[in-house]
């Protein structure tokens, strides 16, 4: 196992302790990924994106998606056949399955959907007012001396006045 020392990053960044914790996260964990179910992701806008995941066999009804602590966790569970099918060959994969997805910062879900055999989640990523980029005017060395005047005369005014 690999022991990394990030501090120097959180000395170096601003705001990016996230990143830092990722990073962390992911070099914790030594458990293989798992490959099944197959899936597919895609920038659908600029700001939205698809999660398609392959379910074959699988019915709407045994499929979960749920959103945890900005995780996104797609889980499957077959319900229990009669015992009545007797397979010669069965190469169509119904085991069950939890997939889980790490949601970036304001990344929410906005629908899912079942056809075809695949199962495709829609995501949407909303900038807050307060993040989205703003322009700050920069006032010259006049313009700050004025006010600097005018407040100092607006105080002495409020003495007198007193």
């Amino acid at each position: 196992m690999r022991n990394l020392d990030f501090a120097p990053l959180y000395r170096a960044t601003v705001g990016f302790d996230r990143i830092a914790d990722l990073m962390d996260r992911v070099l914790a964990t030594d458990v293989a990924q798992p490959t099944y179910p197959p899936y597919n992701i895609e920038k659908t806008d600029d700001h939205a994106y698809r999660i398609s995941v392959a379910v074959a066999g699988f019915a709407p009804e045994e499929l979960t998606v749920e959103v945890k602590e900005a995780t996104l966790v797609i889980a499957a569970r077959k319900a229990d056949e009669d015992g009545e099918r007797r397979y010669l060959h069965r190469g169509i994969a119904t085991r069950a399955f939890e997939r889980r997805f790490a949601l970036a910062d304001h990344v929410r879900v906005t629908g899912a959907s079942h056809e075809n055999g695949m199962l495709h989640i829609d995501l949407v990523r909303e900038m807050p007012e307060a993040l989205k980029p703003r322009r700050i005017e920069i006032a010259r060395q006049a313009d700050t001396a004025r006010t600097r005047v005018l407040d100092k005369s607006a105080t002495e005014a409020q003495t007198i006045d007193a």
